[in-house]
Order: C-alpha cells, then structure tokens, then sequence
C-alpha cells in the first residue's frame, strides 16, 4: 500500500507469494526492523523478506510460529510464540516500535 501523510491506505499490491503447499501454515505474525525487513511467520516457520519483496531466507522453527514481538532495551530481540513455546532470536539489527499515537 501507499501511506498517505493521515494514514489513509491505498494502491495496494502483492509483494510476495508466501503459499508452500507442502508446508504447513499461512502468514500470521508480522513486524518490521529498522532497515524495512519484514520479518513474518508463515509456511515452514519465520520469513525474511527485504522490502522489495525478496525472500531472504526462511529460519526453521520447532513448532508452527504463529506471532512475533521485539524486545529488550536495544529491539535486537525477537520473541517468536508457538502453540507451546516462545522463542527468541537474537539480532544484529533493531526492530521498531508498533505505531503509536
């Protein structure tokens, strides 16, 4: 989507095909570092696609990730819930904060 300066969405399109058949799971969770990384879960664990649509590559998850949250005082964490678990995931990169009025 365009963002207009109020927030309004529009224009929107696909930036990336996240369907595996053989895999089990859909997008779900999903949140952005400070470089425009997007970091999703979806179909055989954590995407990582950069912000022109590329896959950067897929991290394999014990269970089916279903969210995600940054965290600690630097946002280099990546806390990843399951069905029974959290994870986390170190990163040299920082997250940014959900939008906040």
């Amino acid at each position: 989507f365009n963002i207009s300066l109020d927030g309004s969405l529009s224009n929107g399109r696909v930036l990336i095909d996240m369907e595996e058949p053989e895999q089990e799971g859909a997008p779900d969770g999903m949140k952005v570092d400070t470089q425009g990384n997007i970091y999703c879960t979806g179909p055989g664990g954590l995407w990582v696609i950069d912000p022109s649509g590329k896959c950067l590559g897929r991290i394999a998850i014990p269970e089916l990730p279903a969210n995600l949250a940054w965290g600690d005082p630097d946002w280099k964490t990546l806390y990843i819930t399951a069905r029974s678990s959290i994870y986390c995931l170190q990163l040299t990169i920082p997250g940014i904060a959900a939008w906040t009025t």
